[in-house]
């Protein structure tokens, strides 16, 4: 079920003196239909929507009808365009490699209709218009058939509310975003260059395509065509390489026939490669799985000079580089720190340092079964004419973590921040950040240490637990969808992130038990199965709201990934208070970071 429209795919001459900008800085098109203000040196028209799935399927040799439609695909065509469902033109723009829409009426959504007879299959294309009605409907259909499979791609532009319950029927789920399964369900996952299915994994690519495709199209025909595999018994492996033979071998007269495919796919163009699931497990990937080891966090004592200075001015410490590595040194020290911590995130100055054993502190922590790590990013700066910021330290990453792992760093962190206010965060700032987290997490990986990708919600703010929410998702949406990209393997790298709460500004504070609920939800819905783990920021909570917090989320559990903390303050604070720049209460201020740490990870078990 799906619209059911018709894709009209003009390409352009290349002429630019048609093109004009209006008042807003937005450039117009001349563009008449006669072709004389634009020559269009090719037109074809294909069916979409819907239709693209009918033709693949069919040409799989499986009987198929859309929905509210009397069309049917015979001898090479698609016929059956009645009166009872008009024919809508999208009109696609292609020139210099680029592609706009633009369409000049409403597209008709086909109505769902009882089959008058039983059907094996039931596939929501990812142009339905999905709606508590439909959904109603076919949930009752589909009770009162329980031999018919469900199959829906799952769009961005669906109601997720709906959605939500039509996944939970699925035997088959497509979607554009690495996401959790529930039940039974298979989910296929179609990227920009790459198709999941399970464990294996193949990429797609129309680089060398002669004509233009749209990621509407290409997407239909690799989802038709993976069900149509399903449909006929075939394996996973299978169904992938037929996929990609087809997507990458169509063109806007069709698709490829069963037989065809299975010809191409028995060649060496077509070999499945293997998922990096399969793969030996990567130092990284190992190194991300001891991080995220049950029962144990990860200490953040990376501050930045700017960041500790605040801190000991407001304890009267003086801030001296002395005090700093004696600071530092007290948790490094405490007995107690292998029992309840994987690793320690540093800062530069830190690991240069030395240990009262004369080691430098990352060998230090190594030896007793910490693993050292380190932050890299060089912080915050406004963009140009913004109040917004972004994170440097891009430039001459490479050769800096090339020396950090020489000195024994095995992960690193960085870290992005997002305000929320009138407005905030904007598109623009998400969009970059992002892009940069996933450079750096790239890089990380080509230097053999795993990346902490932090993007940070500030909790110094004036807003409720719904925005925190709404805020955080998008955030993580865009994040992942860099990472992948950028070909971050997510089984060896972690997010740190923000629970969810409302801001310390907002006059009604968020509980523990709504604190747990809303942020596993946001997780369960953002984050993608695959990566390593969690790791929760504290964030300018106190050190018992940080713990109560932790453990609501604990309890809110299992999930599909490891799940702890990595706590600067909140870990930290009590120490401070007692330490006060003075070594001679040194004992008391391990006593109480080892109680704090202790209580922190106790959060991590269910209670």
């Amino acid at each position: 079920m799906g619209n059911v429209t018709k894709d009209v795919y003009l390409r352009l001459d290349n002429r630019r003196n048609k093109f004009e900008a209006d008042g807003e800085g937005v450039k117009w098109m001349d563009l008449a239909f006669d072709g004389t203000s634009h020559q269009f040196y090719g037109r074809h028209a294909v069916f979409g929507g819907a239709a693209v799935s009918l033709e693949v399927l069919s040409r799989f040799g499986v009987e198929t009808v859309i929905a509210g439609s009397k069309m049917k695909f015979a001898d090479g065509e698609l016929t059956g365009m009645g009166e009872d469902v008009a024919e809508i033109y999208r009109y696609i723009l292609c020139q210099d490699d680029n592609i706009a829409y633009f369409s000049p009426s409403q597209t008709t959504v086909v109505k769902w209709q009882v089959p008058t007879e039983g059907v094996d299959w039931v596939f929501v294309d990812r142009s339905a218009g999905v709606n508590r009605e439909l959904v109603e409907r076919l949930c009752d259909y589909l009770d009162a058939a329980p031999n018919t499979k469900l199959a829906v791609f799952d769009s961005k532009r669906m109601e997720q509310m709906h959605m939500h319950k039509l996944k939970k029927r699925a035997y088959l789920i497509f979607t554009e975003v690495e996401t959790d399964v529930e039940g039974e369900c298979k989910c296929i996952c179609i990227g920009k260059d790459y198709i999941r299915f399970g464990d294996k994994l193949v990429s797609w690519s129309l680089q060398e395509r002669q004509d233009l495709m749209t990621h509407l199209t290409s997407h239909s025909i690799i989802a038709g065509s993976i069900l149509g595999a399903v449909m006929l018994g075939k394996s996973a492996e299978e169904a992938l390489l037929l996929a990609r033979a087809n997507v990458e071998n169509a063109n806007l007269d069709g698709t490829l026939n069963l037989s065809r495919l299975e010809e191409m796919v028995m060649g060496e163009d077509y070999r499945l490669e293997k998922s990096k699931k399969e793969d030996e497990v990567s130092e990284v990937v190992e190194t991300a799985r001891r991080l995220m080891a049950p029962g144990k966090g990860i200490l953040a004592a990376d501050e930045s000079g700017g960041s500790i200075k605040k801190k000991f001015e407001s304890m009267g410490i003086e801030d001296t580089e002395q005090n700093r590595r004696d600071y530092r040194n007290i948790f490094f020290t405490t007995g107690d720190l292998d029992k309840y911590a994987s690793g320690v995130i540093l800062f530069d100055e830190t690991a240069r340092q030395k240990a009262d054993d004369g080691t430098d502190f990352g060998q230090f922590l190594s030896g007793r079964g910490v693993i050292p790590g380190i932050k890299v990013d060089q912080g915050l700066e406004n963009f140009k004419g913004s109040e917004e910021k972004w994170t440097k330290g891009l430039e001459g990453l490479p050769e800096r973590l090339a020396e950090y792992y020489q000195m024994g760093a095995r992960f690193a962190k960085w870290r992005a921040a997002f305000e929320i206010g009138e407005g905030l965060p904007s598109e623009m700032a998400v969009a970059e950040n992002t892009r940069i987290l996933a450079e750096y997490a790239r890089d990380c990986q080509a230097a053999g240490m795993v990346p902490i990708v932090e993007p940070e919600v500030v909790y110094d703010g004036d807003y409720t637990i719904e925005r925190c929410a709404e805020v955080t998702g998008w955030i993580l949406d865009k994040l992942f969808e860099k990472l992948r990209e950028f070909e971050v393997d997510l089984a060896g790298c972690i997010l740190k992130v923000n629970m969810v709460l409302a801001g310390k500004k907002f006059a009604t504070q968020s509980g523990a038990e709504e604190v747990g609920r809303a942020t596993a939800e946001v997780l369960r819905a953002h984050v993608p199965e695959g990566l390593a783990g969690v790791v929760f920021l504290s964030g300018g909570q106190n050190p018992e709201q940080a713990t109560e917090n932790l453990q609501a989320v604990t309890n809110e559990g299992p999930f599909p990934w490891p799940v702890t903390f990595s706590f600067a303050r909140a870990l930290q604070d009590p120490a401070l208070e007692a330490w006060r720049g003075d070594n001679a209460n040194v004992d008391v201020a391990r006593k109480a970071f080892a109680e704090r740490l202790a209580a922190t990870a106790g959060a991590l078990t269910k209670g």
